[in-house]
């Protein structure tokens, strides 16, 4: 399936990672990773510093799926609001899922510094609004939860917003410990770091169409015909992890972005913060390096990639025309737009770990808004399972509480 069209503004931004190797014989791996996207590559980066012997696999070119198409904002904060995930999984899963969110920021951070890539990885604030009344209601209720619990957070109301942003609206959250990124050139970088010093072999174009439980592990057969036998195999394929899974455990969604041309820093709002909202669906946006502003939203149910594609131009007008009526003092063209689609799941949380009575295919699955920091933390539990380490975080997001 096509994950997007249009024209992501990572792909023509970064040069290709120009990488072709298919598979040409039978292959035997400890660990194949399936996914070569930012998930794949940072678990890969996790397995190759703990000495494990993994390979990537990928139908296509590296990191060319959903990947390319993330507008990459990195918060702690998921898509189901604290105060409403409490009462949905309980309060230890819940303060788990926010705090392991909040660290994970650093963790990524520290990833790309160990590889040297920068990846356009910055610090920036985030400021979560209030659409209207009832938005207003439901940050206040998240305002004192996440005081309670220790997360970073402060209140704006509409008086601080409209002076300090230029924002009319019903108030906001502030915290001042999101980031964001290229996660094109992260995937890429952190890829060839340990593909230079040959300790990830990379197999790319090679579509795996089938497979086989072993005693021991997998077998793995390629569209090729050929047969890759692991240990363990690692699903980190996104919502086309659904062919590795006994049942569906995702929702699909379209979702649409642009980016403007490069415009003045003085045109800016305050700190070039990630601007979110509490309406659903909802818009989000943030910078770029060269000055731009990235926006996405307009999500709706998935139906196929055909009407997904036929939407876009009326939805990037929806977008440019809350853009504008936000800040109505910035001028800007819409330079690329593109569309895509992504997982979600009922309680916001990602699918981490082993199937219930499969110990030796693990999924890296980071659904949501928050797929990267998701990622980042399936990279670690997944090391840490290999390793024979116990974690805590698996239980607050394995597949066990599907049947809770």
């Amino acid at each position: 399936m096509d994950l997007y069209s249009g024209l992501p503004f990572w792909i023509i931004k970064n040069a290709l990672y120009d990488y072709n190797k298919p598979l040409q014989e039978d292959l035997k791996i400890d660990v194949a990773i399936i996914g070569s996207g930012i998930t794949g590559s940072l678990v890969a980066h996790e397995l190759c510093e703990a000495g494990i012997k993994c390979a990537i696999f990928d139908k296509r070119t590296v990191a060319t799926g959903s990947t390319a198409a993330s507008t990459a904002q990195l918060q702690y904060e998921i898509d189901v609001p604290l105060s409403q995930m409490l009462k949905d999984v309980g309060e230890k899963k819940a303060v788990q899922a926010y705090q392991s969110s909040l660290q994970s920021i650093t963790d990524l951070e520290n990833v790309l510094k160990q590889v040297n890539v920068k990846a356009d990885f910055k610090r920036v604030s985030t400021i979560f609004l209030a659409s209207n009344r009832k938005g207003r209601r439901m940050i206040g209720e998240e305002y004192d939860v996440r005081t309670q619990y220790g997360l970073p957070v402060s209140y704006l109301d509409e008086e601080q917003l409209l002076k300090e942003y230029g924002i009319e609206g019903f108030g906001a959250l502030y915290n001042d410990q999101s980031a964001q990124m290229d996660a094109y050139a992260a995937a890429t970088g952190i890829l060839n770091y340990h593909h230079s010093k040959k300790e990830l072999d990379i197999y790319s174009p090679v579509e795996i169409v089938s497979y086989q439980e072993k005693r021991e592990g997998y077998d793995l057969k390629t569209k090729g015909g050929f047969v890759i036998s692991c240990k363990y195999v690692i699903i980190a394929a996104g919502f086309e992890a659904g062919q590795f899974l006994p049942k569906e455990v995702m929702q699909l969604n379209s979702t649409y972005a642009l980016v403007t041309n490069p415009i003045a820093d003085v045109q800016f709002w305050k700190e070039k913060s990630l601007i979110w909202e509490t309406q659903s669906p909802y818009f989000y946006m943030r910078s770029t390096a060269d000055n731009r502003i990235m926006m996405g939203g307009e999500d709706e149910p998935f139906r196929n990639p055909k009407v997904r594609d036929l939407l876009l131009r009326k939805k990037v007008r929806k977008l440019s025309y809350k853009l504008k009526k936000m800040f109505p003092e910035i001028k800007f063209e819409v330079s690329m737009a593109w569309c895509g689609t992504f997982s979600s799941t009922k309680d916001g949380l990602p699918f981490i770990g082993a199937w219930p009575g499969k110990k030796r295919m693990l999924y890296a699955l980071g659904y949501g808004g928050n797929g990267i920091t998701f990622s980042m933390i399936a990279a670690q539990i997944i090391r840490n399972t290999l390793d024979g380490k116990k974690d805590d975080r698996a239980d607050t997001f394995g597949f066990e509480r599907l049947s809770e």
